[in-house]
């Protein structure tokens, strides 16, 4: 499998059927990617995979061959993710934190001033056990804020 983690190009020999959460947390030695239920249920273990959030307990190793991952530990260092880990911290988004690299994750490719839904929406896939949510939503909302809206194309720009 050769993919680039966390912005590092990476070549590992590993089968090509093992589960993408178990290549990154034993070979590549990045467990801040926790495993909650390992059925694709709970999100705990969700990273990007070409920007699109994903399950890792369910992507087989040669499905991410030749492809971007983002980890939690990776989603510092751009500032989408920097945001919303910070958020996370100042409004309370974290509590025991098995969940919260998935929350973050999950939360990575949402547009800056996404509505509530929509961030509920992105946020389906991906439950919590303590927080009862609202200081989650609360935490993407703020964390959403700092980044830069998209600026869109006008119709008869030249």
């Amino acid at each position: 499998m050769i993919a680039v983690i966390n912005g590092r190009r990476c070549k590992l020999d590993v089968h090509p059927m093992k589960r993408l959460l178990d290549v990154l947390r034993e070979d590549c030695g990045l467990t801040g990617t926790k495993e909650g239920c390992g059925e694709g249920e709970c999100g705990a273990c969700t990273v990007l995979v070409d920007g699109v959030a994903v399950d890792a307990c369910l992507v087989p190793a040669a499905h991410a061959d030749g492809c971007a991952i983002v980890t939690i530990e990776g989603a510092g260092r751009v500032r989408a993710g920097k945001a919303l880990q910070e958020a996370f911290v100042k409004h309370g988004g974290a509590q025991c934190g098995i969940c919260t690299p998935g929350m973050i994750l999950a939360a990575m490719p949402v547009r800056a001033g996404a509505s509530l839904e929509e961030i509920k929406t992105a946020l389906a896939g991906n439950l919590c056990r303590c927080t009862g949510y609202l200081s989650i939503f609360r935490s993407v909302q703020a964390g959403l804020k700092t980044r830069p809206k998209k600026k869109r194309a006008r119709a008869n720009a030249r």
